[in-house]
Parts: structure tokens; sequence; C-alpha cells
């Protein structure tokens, strides 16, 4: 029998987290939560998860510098980052150009809305 999963969602919006936790719970995934990039980068070093789900617009600090943080800590590093926006196409004329997920090293990227079957698919796919 294999371990269950861990993973750690990183979302300042308390309603985001609450439906991620219940649709990772119901896949039999363990989940860690943090509201904002500090408290997400202390979670992915003390709670050891086996991937991350981060939001890139939070206060406090933004995804984009969480996300460089997890990658550039040794004890980090290889977890897989699953970055979760909802800035989307009508951002891609400012300085979140779609696609700067993957630039910063993350492993995915998906818009909100959340597919369930969509997120639950790709983060398989990043645990495998």
């Amino acid at each position: 029998m294999s371990k269950q999963k861990r993973v750690l969602v990183v979302d300042d919006d308390p309603e985001t987290v609450r439906m991620l936790k219940t649709v990772l719970e119901t896949a039999s995934y363990e989940v860690l939560t943090a509201y904002d990039g500090s408290e997400g980068v202390e979670q992915a070093r003390k709670g050891n998860p086996d991937a991350v789900i981060l939001d890139l617009m939070m206060p406090t600090m933004d995804g984009f510098t969480a996300c460089k943080k997890i990658k550039a800590d040794p004890q980090t590093a290889e977890i897989p980052i699953l970055i979760l926006t909802g800035i989307g196409e009508q951002l891609t004329h400012t300085r979140y150009a779609k696609g700067m997920g993957l630039q910063l090293e993350s492993e995915d990227y998906i818009e909100k809305p959340i597919d369930s079957a969509v997120l639950l698919d790709r983060l398989a796919e990043l645990l495998e």
C-alpha cells in the first residue's frame, strides 16, 4: 500500500482553499493549507508536502515570490508546484504575462475557475 500523498494548498481566498481541500481529500490526499505566500513557504519547509498548489495573486508575499523561495531552498526545491491563478488571458499585457508560472520553474499552470477533474489529473501527473 502506498502512503497518502500530502498536498499544500496556498491561496488567500478561504473559499478557494475550502473547495480545494474538499476536492483533494475526496481524492484521498492529505491537505495542508496556507493563506499567503510567506505562510506557504514556511509550510513547504515544515510540512514536507509531495506537491504545492500555489495561487499567484496574494497579499504579504505573492505566489511569484513564494515559488522562487521554494525552488531556491535545497530542502524544498524538488517539490513540484502547480500554479493556480485567476489572472488568465486578460492580463497578458501586464507584468503578469501568461506563462509566468512556468518561467518561475513551477511544473504546471492552471487557471481559475477550477475544473476539479482537470486539477486532479494534473496533480496526479506531477506526483508520478
